[in-house]
């Protein structure tokens, strides 16, 4: 990278502390005033910075609008689905990727299993809500009281023994999925089939989406999928380090 443009780069990490005058932003990039003001002006020509009345800069508008549209742009099942095939190949499990829409946690991508076993789940169909290992990431990333809103709102089918009885006990399982950051289905939806997922984040450190590995118990017991837990959560660490832009996740091939 040339001097200038690392030099003129390195402004906007300053100004995204607050703003600062001409002097504080020389001082910190050890140029002289000249050099820093023609590099402010060059980011001010492009909307990156602007210029305050008090004559100290700030990020400019622009820079925002950019992110944004970046944001926007991005498509979260593109970039992870590499990697959902990878985890596939290595573990041979059905693996899911999900994203929360308009009240409902939706499948958005899926990998098959490479058994003959097939699990009836199929992308665009909603998961069951108070029972699935992905939603359960989803909704624990909300604000408390988001949380406890919807919590209370949501019906409690008992699609098993183990689903989820009432608000209450989804409420504090959503606690627990906050804290230790990863969720498991071990048998909630159906009795022969177990999940264990983990989440993907955005540069602001929010869940965007959440991905699972599942396999029913004539495959491998729930103890035997749990173990997998170290190899899922270091695939939604690396989608979500390629996602939000935050670091070096060697692409799979």
């Amino acid at each position: 990278m040339s001097q200038t443009v690392d030099r003129a780069l390195s402004i906007l990490p300053l100004l995204a502390q607050g703003p600062a005058d001409l002097g504080q932003v020389a001082e910190r990039l050890g140029v002289h005033k000249s050099t820093a003001l023609r590099l402010l002006r060059t980011l001010h020509e492009h909307g990156l910075v602007h210029r305050q009345q008090d004559q100290r800069y700030r990020l400019g508008a622009r820079l925002f609008a950019l992110a944004q549209e970046a944001v926007e742009n991005l498509d979260v099942r593109d970039i992870a689905h590499p990697y959902l095939k990878e985890l596939n190949d290595e573990c041979g499990h059905t693996v899911h990727l999900a994203v929360r829409e308009e009240g409902e946690v939706l499948y958005i991508d899926k990998v098959e299993s490479r058994y003959p076993v097939r699990m009836y789940s199929r992308i665009g169909k909603p998961v069951a809500i108070t029972v699935a290992a992905v939603a359960k990431l989803l909704l624990a990333d909300l604000p408390e009281g988001e949380r406890r809103e919807i919590a209370e709102k949501l019906e409690y089918p008992q699609y098993t023994a183990r689903s989820t009885p009432n608000a209450f006990a989804f409420l504090r399982e959503l606690a627990l999925v906050r804290e230790q950051g990863w969720a498991t289905d071990l048998g909630g939806h159906e009795e022969s089939i177990n999940c264990v997922g983990a989440p993907i984040r955005g540069a602001d450190g929010k869940v965007v989406a959440a991905m699972s590995v599942s396999a029913p118990n004539v495959v491998v017991t729930r103890e035997e999928l749990l173990t997998l837990l170290p190899l899922v959560r270091r695939t939604a660490e690396a989608i979500s380090r390629e996602y939000s832009g935050t670091g070096d996740a060697p692409r799979p091939a």
